[in-house]
């Protein structure tokens, strides 16, 4: 049965590169994303671990952990991120999981039939300090993954898990934001006493929060 948004991210226990981890106690009340890749030794997925692991003063900042889940051997994990330190010019910095028995991808429903009945499909999973699914997105294998935009919905599902705003199309860090319905216009006042712009009476649009 697949996951949806919302849905509480199942907990497993696992051997990864940084040693044997129990999901729900390594979040321990904070963000995670939980990514797969077909295998090890794969020409996309290698591009995209490295450009993560650049990125990972980022997700720091946002206090994100993240995992690489694949179905190979956790013997295996290590030459890879050799190729990966020489030919992306980072190391490996985050847990790749090793999930050999296919436990971890059947319960995440990472495994597509139609693709190949043992490799698991390019899933990536975005969970919040309740252990709930905020955002799950899937990739064929021929196209890489866009992680800056990982982080831009992050900063968006952080923003609005805290205030009740919205972020519109394209929306960035630091640009403007919508006030949802379901504040009404006298609430709004007392969080915006400097005013929004009104487009239509439920599009309306203010300075994103900063407290």
């Amino acid at each position: 049965m697949a996951i949806l948004i919302g849905d509480t991210a199942p907990d497993f226990e696992a051997e990864t590169t940084e040693g044997r981890i129990r999901f729900h106690d390594y979040i321990d009340g904070g963000w995670a994303v939980l990514f797969s890749h077909p295998k090890n030794f794969t020409p996309v997925c290698t591009t995209e671990l490295g450009y993560t692991a650049k990125l990972k003063p980022e997700f720091d900042k946002r206090g994100v952990k993240v995992l690489g889940l694949s179905v190979d051997k956790l013997e295996n994990h290590a030459g890879w991120a050799a190729d990966i330190a020489e030919t992306q010019g980072t190391t490996l910095n985050f847990p790749l999981i090793s999930d050999v028995d296919r436990e971890i991808a059947t319960k995440y429903d990472m495994i597509h039939p139609n693709a190949n009945d043992s490799l698991t499909v390019r899933s990536l999973f975005v969970i919040g300090p309740d252990k709930k699914v905020k955002l799950k997105i899937e990739y064929p294998a021929s196209t890489g993954r866009n992680f800056d935009e990982i982080i831009r919905v992050i900063d968006s599902l952080q923003l609005t898990a805290k205030h009740q705003v919205a972020t519109p199309v394209n929306w960035k860090s630091g640009e403007d934001v919508i006030i949802v319905p379901a504040v009404s216009d006298e609430a709004a006042r007392e969080k915006y006493p400097e005013g929004w712009k009104t487009l239509k009476p439920y599009l309306r649009i203010v300075p994103q929060p900063r407290a």
